[in-house]
């Protein structure tokens, strides 16, 4: 017979089962709803970053559509005399900076440095005492660079006139230096070959070759190497992208700022794509 005692034991632990599995089935009904809740919400974000891409692809679009449309009123001999313009006057006023006396050593962007495999040289001779060497040496490099291209402008002016655009239009719509890359790609060659000479004549001018000719020999008897490098060519190849770097400096300024438009056909051409 069941005693009081065991008939309450019975269904206190009856209870304390049912309430154990409602808390349990309580948990499993809440993490699933968190579950759904934290899908919805990742959910929710793809389709907003979705909806964000394709509104900015849109965007894009309808500002390159826009520009297209705009140039159609331009006809491709005004776009691409304006390009050449654009070019000229970077050319002409960058030659004219960098021709000047420290246009190029104290031109962040275009100083001339030693050459990657001669940076072992400068730090040897550093090391030693030398520092006024190196420095006399990267000095003569860039007065070399200063005194040649005040001879260059004829050569670019040239390179620019004879070239043609494949798609005029295509690059004024392209990036803000998309002109005068297409100018270093179509003339880099022939503008070495030009100013190879010059910057020959210019090394010996000013004293480079004999500063790097003493550089070397004292490097040399010092680390008991024998090196050498073709100076001639590395100041040219310099000489010759530094003139580019403000060219392009120029283009961007003319794209992206009315006030560099000096002319009524750079104020037409560019203007269009404002």
């Amino acid at each position: 017979m069941l005693t009081f005692a065991t008939i309450y034991l019975y269904k206190y632990k009856t209870k304390m089962t049912i309430g154990k599995k409602s808390i349990l089935a309580l948990l499993l009904v809440g993490a699933c709803s968190f579950s759904t809740l934290r899908a919805q919400s990742i959910l929710d974000k793809l389709k907003k970053a979705a909806s964000s891409a394709t509104t900015s692809t849109d965007s894009s679009t309808e500002s390159t559509s826009k520009n297209s449309a705009a140039l159609d009123g331009l006809s491709t001999t005004d776009v691409s005399s304006a390009l050449k313009q654009a070019l000229n006057i970077g050319v002409s006023e960058g030659i004219e900076k960098l021709g000047a006396e420290d246009g190029f050593y104290k031109n962040a962007l275009t100083k001339i440095l030693l050459p990657e495999q001669l940076r072992k040289v400068e730090t040897t001779l550093r090391s030693v005492g030398l520092g006024s060497l190196a420095d006399r040496g990267i000095l003569l490099l860039n007065r070399a660079a200063e005194d040649a291209v005040k001879e260059g402008a004829p050569i670019f002016a040239n390179a620019i006139t004879s070239m043609s655009f494949d798609d005029a239009k295509q690059i004024l719509l392209g990036d803000s230096i998309a002109a005068t890359s297409y100018l270093k790609t179509k003339t880099s060659e022939q503008l070495f070959t030009a100013f190879e000479p010059k910057v020959e004549n210019s090394l010996g001018k000013v004293g480079a070759d004999k500063a790097w000719e003493q550089m070397i020999t004292q490097y040399n008897t010092i680390a008991r190497q024998d090196i050498n490098t073709d100076l001639n060519a590395y100041v040219t190849e310099q000489t010759v992208n530094g003139v580019f770097k403000m060219v392009a400096e120029k283009e961007s300024g003319i794209r992206n700022n009315s006030v560099f438009r000096t002319t009524s056909l750079l104020k037409n051409v560019f203007g269009a794509l404002d």
